[in-house]
């Protein structure tokens, strides 16, 4: 019987122990466990947010670098062919004033040379005026890279030639061959730089 009372006693205790801490807990929540504390639970899922967006950030990282990258070398081949363009243009200008040049030396001779047969009657003086002014002008393309084509007696090259009209020819060994040039071929450095207008025989 006494221990029976003894033991109602204890547990009476135990209880009024675990209704203390219960309102200990009610009235200080910072007494709870780390597990229940709200601000922690927060915390921890922003720093799991922070862990999920870092490879995120990692990639647009790369991706601005490499965009960087990429407008830089577009810009420099933008200017690289611009400025391409420019030299080129001013090399082909440069080159044509060149010609130019020397071609106003075969201008004067020509004028040169109506001011003198105007007076004159030397047909063989006359003559001579002009063969020295086309052997000059002739020199002056040949310097610049101009050279004529011998098309005549050739076999007709649709790479060189262009056919005017055809005519029967005399003889099978003149079939597919020019016959005449109307219109002499030139070459410049070796590429043409008129196709000659010829007549080919049938």
């Amino acid at each position: 019987m006494g221990n029976k009372k003894k033991n109602n006693q204890e547990e009476s205790v135990e209880q009024t122990e675990e209704q203390v801490k219960e309102a200990e807990n009610t009235a200080n929540p910072e007494s709870k466990t780390e597990d229940q504390h709200p601000e922690k639970e927060q915390k921890d899922q922003q720093d799991q947010a922070k862990e999920e967006l870092d490879p995120i950030q990692e990639l647009e990282s790369k991706y601005n670098d490499l965009n960087d990258k990429y407008l830089r070398l577009y810009s420099d081949f933008d200017n690289f062919r611009k400025r391409t363009i420019k030299e080129k243009g001013e090399l082909i200008s440069s080159a044509s004033g060149e010609i130019i040049k020397d071609l106003l030396a075969v201008l004067d001779d020509f004028e040169r040379a109506l001011e003198s047969n105007a007076s004159s009657e030397d047909e063989t003086g006359m003559k001579e005026g002009f063969e020295l002014i086309y052997n000059k002008f002739k020199n002056i393309l040949s310097s610049k890279g101009v050279k004529p084509m011998n098309s005549k007696g050739e076999p007709f090259d649709l790479d060189h030639h262009e056919a005017v009209t055809n005519i029967p020819a005399d003889n099978e060994e003149d079939k597919g061959k020019v016959m005449d040039v109307i219109e002499k071929g030139y070459f410049l450095n070796d590429k043409v730089l008129r196709y000659a207008k010829v007549v080919v025989g049938q």
